[in-house]
Parts: structure tokens; C-alpha cells; sequence
């Protein structure tokens, strides 16, 4: 199975003014980030606004950036729901479609409790020959997937490989999976505990210096790759000012790489929230745009 490790962006979704998928640009923000330190990119995921994107255009989005990478970086596709039979049938839709691999979110809303969250993730790594990442983020979907329960499936469904653990209250080794850091904050402490890399979201920003620190750490370099990391905090932190992907986005636009366009319920940011994000953009260094 692949390993999956070092900078994996869960990248934006670009849509046009009239709130349409804009595949152009989604291969150009695509060919940015390969050429901006990301190993891989997630899509159709929680940054991607998947929950209002439908299943053909997450097979074009797919598509769209396959045929702009080819085999350039591992593509990673958001399989997942709260409806196990619309998962399963999304994760055989993605794998056919190209996919390196697909990312399961826990069911969220409908509350599964455990036996039914593991009935799902299995079902879901039945439906593909495909490397399986868990995603779990219990400040969206409520519940938490301990790390025994994870560990326990990993023993069972043999091509669950990795979570992306975006609980920092338990981020640490789990046997049986790669850990990947599920918020940037942590994304140095994950490699100090073990893992092997993110899915991040600041990487649109400051895709090379978080390779650099992904990078110090394998080398040995502990004292470079906590100072490349606490420089890198601030923008960190400005990525939450507003629920994401509205930050990234507003971002991104200010920096000229793509449009911040986004569907209902996400809205722009507010002026404030701008002026804060142009100014950490500015503190880095960055050229902002007018």
C-alpha cells in the first residue's frame, strides 16, 4: 500500500462568479501547489466545500486535475458521508475515476455509535482496492473515533492505512495506520510523535516553508524545524479566523492564484477579517494584491 507522508494540501475548490466549478482554474491551483511543496492534494474535501459539490463534479475535479498532474503527485478523493451507501458508491466512483486513494470522513449528524461507524468504514474499504485514509474530526462531526477503535479496524480492513487526526487531544502513534496531522497547528508535533506527514490547508500559503519543515525533521534538524515552525504559526492562525475554506480562499485571491468565489452557506469574508488576513499575508512577506 502507498505511503502517504510530507505535505498533502486538501485543496480548494475554484469556483466562477456564478458559482459554477471552474476546471481551468482548478488545474491551475492544482499545478501551483505540486510546484509549491505539496506531495499530494486531497480533493473534494472539507477545504474543497464537498458538502456542496455533487458526485459528477467531484468525478471532474478528479479528472481535471489527473489529466493536469498525470502521476506528478498522489490524488486523494472525499468519499465520504453520513449515508454509507452514497459513500460506497462514491468510493467506486472515485476509484475508477483515477483515484490514489480516498479519504473517509466519520458519519456525522446521524451520530453512528461505534459498531455503526466501524459497519460503515468497512463497507467503504470493501468498495475499493484503493489505499483508505479515516478522517477523524470530531469538532464537525461530533463523535470521536478513539485510537484503539482505529487501530482495531486497521487490524480487520487491510487497506486502511492512515487517519487524518484532527483530534490534538489524542494525536499520537496508532498501530496499523500512518497518522497524519489533521490542523497545521500541529503539524510538527505530528512528525515528532511519529507521523508521517499533514493534510493542511495554510500549504495553498506557505507550501515550501512547511517542506522545509517537514524536511529539517527528517534530517535530524529538531532545532530548525521547531523555529521554520513557530515562524509559520501566524499564518496558521489567521487560517481560522472564519471558518474555513474562507480564509484560504480570501487568501488565495489576494495573492493573485485564484478567484474566492464560494457556494451558500460559506460567504465572503467580512472587511475585518480581510484586514486581518492581508496583514499576516504582509508580515510574511507575502505581495498582496490591491
Amino acid at each position: 500500500m502507498t505511503t502517504f507522508k510530507g505535505v498533502i494540501t486538501a485543496m480548494v475548490t475554484p469556483f466562477d462568479a456564478d458559482g459554477e466549478l471552474d476546471l481551468p482554474a482548478c488545474r491551475r491551483v492544482a499545478r501551483f501547489l505540486v510546484e509549491n511543496g505539496s506531495d499530494g492534494l486531497v480533493l473534494a474535501g472539507t477545504t474543497g466545500e464537498a458538502p456542496t459539490l455533487d458526485d459528477d463534479e467531484k468525478l471532474a475535479l478528479l479528472r481535471a486535475v489527473r489529466e493536469e498532474l498525470g502521476a506528478e503527485a498522489q490524488l486523494i478523493v472525499g468519499t465520504g458521508s453520513n449515508d454509507t451507501r452514497h459513500s460506497v458508491r462514491a468510493t467506486r466512483d472515485a476509484t475508477e475515476a483515477g483515484a490514489d486513494a480516498v479519504l473517509i470522513v466519520t458519519p456525522y449528524y446521524n451520530k453512528p455509535n461505534p459498531a455503526g461507524i466501524r459497519a460503515h468504514m468497512e463497507a467503504c474499504c470493501e468498495a475499493t482496492d484503493k489505499p483508505v485514509i479515516a478522517y477523524n474530526i470530531p469538532s464537525r462531526c461530533v463523535i470521536n473515533v478513539p485510537p484503539e477503535d482505529l487501530a482495531a479496524m486497521a487490524a480487520d480492513f487491510p487497506n486502511l492505512v492512515a487517519v487524518k487526526q484532527a483530534n490534538d487531544d489524542e494525536l499520537g502513534p496508532i498501530e496499523g495506520l500512518e497518522v497524519l496531522a489533521g490542523n497545521d497547528n500541529v503539524f510538527l508535533r505530528a512528525l515528532e510523535a511519529g507521523g508521517t506527514g499533514g493534510i493542511t490547508v495554510a500549504s495553498h500559503i506557505v507550501g515550501p516553508q512547511m517542506q522545509d519543515v517537514a524536511e529539517a525533521h527528517e534530517r535530524g534538524e529538531s532545532e530548525r524545524a521547531k523555529r521554520l515552525d513557530e515562524e509559520l504559526q501566524p499564518i496558521y492562525e489567521v487560517m481560522g479566523v472564519t471558518t474555513n475554506p474562507i480564509p484560504v480562499k480570501t487568501a488565495m485571491e489576494m495573492l493573485g492564484i485564484c478567484e474566492a468565489h464560494m457556494r451558500l452557506p460559506m460567504v465572503p469574508a467580512t472587511d475585518a477579517q480581510r484586514d486581518t488576513i492581508r496583514a499576516a499575508l504582509e508580515a510574511r512577506g507575502l505581495e498582496v494584491g490591491a
